[in-house]
């Protein structure tokens, strides 16, 4: 699934480029995870302002309403004057003076939704329980950690849960938790405050880093111009199960929290 880096690393590769455009046209495919909320003739002759992001979801800002794309589990957007024709998995184009912004997604977990504005109660439903951004200067170390401490769940499960700090994703919490040197299993009410300051800077460390390194490709992320990423390569823990620790040496160990893989050091991260 696309996470925090690779959404905002899309938003980097076309949002320039987009901005400015006027929408001629646009076109619906299979249906997504969630209707678009409006007739496609709705968005022709629109003005597209910004591209914005808020957690892992692309704020298309136009002059009249917003458009809020989501990739789901495996979606990726295309931005190009000169793409193919449409295939079976590109299921919404938007065509403007300046390209086409396609969304491809084989699973259809993805989401395109027209909004009149972010207060709308569409906006509002899918934004309104967002956590604080981890890349902004509202990420608070004392916010995190009065809400952390409410929490009798291990730290790993707040941070995928999203509603105290968002787009921290399973394999960006892994390594965030390693470089601060903190268990994945750790009950988050146990927490200090010392320990939560490390843990946000090394949130926002790890987070800037996928950014600048284009985002982690393990299967087929790509940006909006086609690039992959390369973070996975320089990945302390995550994937690397039974692998040296790049740190003490010892081996990477891997185990299961909601249903999803986490890695760990158990030597670098002794609680």
């Amino acid at each position: 699934m696309p996470e925090l880096p690779e959404v905002e690393v899309t938003r980097l590769s076309f949002a320039d480029e987009i901005a400015g455009a006027k929408v001629l046209s646009a076109r619906l495919g299979k249906a997504l995870r969630w209707p678009l909320g409006c007739a496609v003739e709705h968005l022709a002759g629109r003005a597209v302002l910004a591209v914005r992001r808020r957690g892992k979801y692309l704020l298309i800002d136009l002059d009249q309403g917003l458009l809020l794309v989501h990739l789901g589990m495996s979606g990726s957007l295309r931005f190009s004057s000169h793409l193919p024709q449409a295939g079976v998995h590109d299921h919404f184009d938007l065509v403007t003076t300046r390209g086409t912004l396609r969304l491809n997604d084989p699973r259809r977990f993805g989401a395109v939704v027209y909004a009149d504005s972010e207060a709308a109660p569409i906006a509002q439903k899918l934004l309104g329980k967002l956590g604080m951004e981890p890349l902004s200067a509202d990420f608070d170390v004392d916010r995190f950690h009065t809400a952390v401490k409410r929490r009798k769940m291990s730290i790993k499960q707040v941070l995928l849960a999203g509603d105290v700090v968002v787009g921290v994703g399973n394999i960006y919490a892994s390594e965030a938790l390693f470089l601060a040197g903190i268990r994945p299993t750790l009950s988050a009410d146990r927490l200090s405050r010392p320990r939560a300051a490390k843990l946000c800077a090394a949130i926002r460390d790890v987070l800037a880093r996928a950014v600048a390194k284009g985002g982690s490709t393990l299967r087929d992320f790509s940006s909006a111009n086609g690039e992959s990423g390369y973070f996975q390569l320089e990945a302390m823990v995550y994937g690397r199960e039974g692998q040296p620790c790049r740190v003490c040496g010892g081996p990477i160990k891997s185990i299961r929290q909601g249903q999803r893989s986490t890695f760990f050091c158990p030597t670098c991260q002794k609680a």
